[in-house]
């Protein structure tokens, strides 16, 4: 199930976060190499496996440089569990808010779901096999005395054009009516099926139950009892098909294969590490400071969390920090954190050159997306090199002039350049439009020129 890193050697990292992340070269190699450590440890003998742990990074740096991308795109490649939390979301233990633990299990509960989707893909050729065969069996029983004969749509022998009867169902009855299903003819006919818990997503409905509940037994009995339902043909094969690759799944080992790779090869963002650096509080306990970097050491240093599906130890778990530290620096966190992040890597604040690059470049790029979004009204558009190079010129100057929000900075320019031609797309099919310099200057121009408007829309 899960995507080898066997030939995904460090270098290989890096080059396919080039193809969506312009620069920040030393983080990019930072997690490459932790990632890679860890297919490294797996081929350790078990005492020594046992003694390596993985090197926590923390990244430094702005917002909006590619921090959160980084991590996303790097676990993406190797099909790893991985959650992004933000510090200022928890409190101390015994306070309202959620605990740092709750962390752990939202990365269990989505390891669990992509281990269940890769399970539910497997079978899926299987379950919509068997869930057709259980149709035309509810097709026989249920269909009129008569099926009327669809004109042009379909030609039987005439020995195949039998009357469906309630009751015992002759042969040729059923392959004309799995015909009939095959072929699509029945799609808008009602049909009622049985349905019940196999039709839930085993999963989901975990999750959804009370703690204590996991248990498939439980989760029966949590669901209710089974039902009958009256829906068309197209809307019955989803459910049934849904329910045949449930009891195909045997959701126990994906319980136990999701808590395995939560622990092994689980991936924690958190975000906005320095917000829990603030100033320290004269009255009363920190409770979203200072308190929850010491409940956070435990969980990064490694220990065992109780889940609803079952204990996870963190100790091989990798924690990725970050945060701009604007009004902080990383030796405000406490000592016994700083050293759970041993490796520090510092993203650096995006030039002119670097916005540029970022517009045009990655294989998601801005330009790339609305040429896409405008050729579906028929439009055509054309980014000339001076365009793109005014508008990460005025998206550097906004972030010089008011708050530095990097990369996020291009949305708010592009999308004022492209109003007034999103707006008119659907009458301009067939136009060309080239975006260049005097056409960015055009529709930005003004709002630049008064700073107040400036600060209210960009």
């Amino acid at each position: 199930m899960k995507q080898e890193i066997q030939g995904l050697t460090p270098q290989a990292v890096v080059r396919e976060l080039d193809r969506y992340i312009v620069g920040q070269d030393e983080a990019k190699r930072a997690v490459a190499i932790a990632l890679r450590n860890r297919e490294r440890r797996r081929h350790l003998q078990p005492p020594m496996k046992k003694e390596v742990v993985p090197k926590n990074i923390l990244m430094i740096g702005p917002t909006g440089v590619g921090k959160t991308e980084i991590a996303r795109r790097v676990v993406s490649l190797i099909d790893a569990p991985f959650i992004k939390v933000e510090a200022t979301k928890f409190t101390e233990v015994g306070y309202v808010g959620r605990d740092v633990e709750s962390m752990v299990t939202d990365l269990v509960e989505a390891a669990v779901m992509k281990v269940y989707d890769s399970e539910l893909a497997e079978v899926t050729t299987k379950a919509e096999k068997l869930a057709n065969e259980k149709l035309v069996d509810y097709l026989c029983k249920q269909l009129p005395v008569k099926i009327a004969q669809p004109q042009g749509q379909l030609s039987l022998p005439i020995e195949e054009r039998a009357v469906v009867r309630r009751g015992p169902v002759r042969r040729s009855s059923r392959q004309y009516v799995a015909r009939l299903l095959h072929s699509k003819q029945l799609e808008e006919q009602i049909v009622e099926i049985e349905t019940g818990g196999d039709s839930e997503n085993p999963a989901e409905l975990a999750l959804r139950a009370p703690e204590d509940s996991w248990e498939w037994e439980n989760l029966k009995e949590y669901e209710g009892q089974r039902r009958w339902r009256r829906v068309p043909v197209r809307e019955a094969r989803r459910i049934l098909a849904k329910e045949e690759a449930n009891k195909l799944i045997d959701f126990d080992r994906v319980v136990d294969e999701a808590l395995s790779r939560a622990q092994e090869d689980g991936v924690i963002f958190i975000d906005e590490l320095d917000k829990l650096c603030g100033p320290k509080v004269e009255v009363g306990r920190d409770v979203s400071g200072e308190g929850v970097q010491r409940d956070l050491l435990p969980i990064v240093e490694g220990t065992t969390v109780m889940t609803r599906f079952g204990p996870v130890k963190t100790d091989y778990i990798l924690f990725i920090a970050a945060g701009a530290f604007y009004d902080s620096k990383p030796s405000d966190l406490i000592p016994e954190l700083q050293g759970r992040l041993p490796l520090r890597v510092e993203l650096k604040a995006l030039s002119p050159q670097d916005l540029e690059r970022i517009l045009d470049q990655p294989e998601n790029s801005l330009t790339k997306q609305y040429k896409a979004l405008l050729a579906t009204e028929g439009v055509e558009l054309v980014f000339a090199p001076d365009g793109i190079a005014d508008m990460a010129f005025w998206a550097c100057r906004m972030n010089e002039k008011m708050e530095n929000i990097g990369a996020r900075r291009l949305y708010t320019v592009m999308e004022q350049v492209l109003e007034d031609l999103s707006f008119t797309a659907t009458e301009r099919r067939g136009e060309k439009v080239v975006v260049d310099q005097s056409y960015v200057r055009e529709h930005l121009g003004d709002i630049l020129r008064d700073e107040d408007l400036s600060r209210y829309i960009l």
